[in-house]
């Protein structure tokens, strides 16, 4: 709604200043976290495994599994890469106004995302002593890296219960 009522500039200002206030209330919970030690390679938490991997039986083969790694890392990269040159393009894009530009018809659509307005639950749980925002984690990323050379015992035990 607010890209409705507003330029795309005041827009990006308020989303801005909504993205700042954010940021301080993350920084302000860490101030107060408990602190851990620093240690000098980051520790990396694994999330649990989603319902529905496979079982040891329907396992598939571990040519398999690296091939769709490599896919998934070769594609993962193009896609950085396209939202690099999709950002970089939207910077002229975005200050241009509706109208034809050679063979290109530029216009913009109203959108039908919505995301909550989290200025606005926070001041109503404040208003009414509700404590805290209640908030859920998101659902665990995807990582794919290359395993190192020296992690073949690791490669070995993958096949052995694949197999």
């Amino acid at each position: 709604m607010l890209n409705l009522l507003t330029s795309p500039r005041a827009a990006r200002t308020v989303r801005g200043l909504i993205g700042t206030l954010i940021e301080t209330a993350a920084d302000a919970v860490r101030s107060i976290a408990p602190a851990t030690p620093a240690a000098t390679e980051p520790v990396v938490e694994e999330a649990p495994d989603p319902a529905g991997t496979y079982e040891a039986d329907e396992m598939p083969e571990v040519d398999a599994i690296e091939a769709a790694a490599a896919e998934y890392e070769r594609a993962a990269d193009q896609a950085r890469r396209a939202d690099r040159g999709k950002r970089a393009a939207r910077k002229v894009l975005d200050r241009l106004p509706a109208g034809i530009y050679g063979t290109w018809r530029i216009f913009r659509t109203p959108s039908s995302r919505q995301t909550p307005d989290l200025a606005e639950i926070t001041r109503i749980f404040k208003a009414h002593g509700l404590g805290p925002v209640p908030m859920k984690a998101c659902a665990p990323s995807l990582k794919v890296e290359r395993a190192a050379a020296a992690d073949e015992p690791a490669a070995a035990a993958v096949a052995a219960f694949a197999a």
